[in-house]
């Protein structure tokens, strides 16, 4: 099987409804889509330590089936990733444009550069949960880095 195939359920919600198969960048447009997603969903924020979870274990295992079926460590089509490390790193953040425009900036950094431990989560950990997990720490970098910054000001 051909991956992505928009006709399994699986790799729909990988390439987050075929975002990732946009170019140049789908990483940044995944992250872009947590964003949004985030912005227009604001009112949920006090439900987030029951929402982000079931969302991280649900992309684990969309990542799990989506690194099987495309044969690939990272298919840059996986973006469901993206969304979750943008969805993290906004859990931390004021309900601000400029926090959420900084947190985004600084994720789609640290999930270019990958500094220590980006960097070994991304090249020690195999099948979906490593796909995930550098972008979730991204996310815990971005926010933290974030909400420490908007503390302080």
């Amino acid at each position: 099987m051909s991956f992505p195939n928009l006709q399994k359920p699986s790799h729909i919600f990988a390439t987050w409804f075929g975002i990732g198969l946009l170019k140049p960048a789908p990483g940044t447009w995944g992250s872009l889509a947590g964003l949004l997603i985030w912005y227009f969903a604001g009112f949920l924020h006090s439900s987030i330590l029951i929402i982000l979870p079931i969302f991280i274990l649900f992309s684990w295992l969309v990542c799990s089936q989506a690194s099987r079926d495309s044969h690939s460590k990272d298919h840059s089509a996986i973006v469901i990733d993206e969304v979750a490390g943008m969805l993290v790193a906004l859990s931390f953040v004021a309900h601000e444009i400029m926090a959420y425009l900084g947190a985004f900036v600084l994720f789609r950094l640290f999930d270019i550069w990958k500094p220590w431990p980006i960097s070994w989560a991304d090249k020690n950990i195999e099948g979906g949960f490593g796909i995930l997990l550098d972008d979730l720490i991204a996310g815990l970098f971005a926010g933290g880095i974030i909400y420490a910054l908007f503390s302080f000001t």
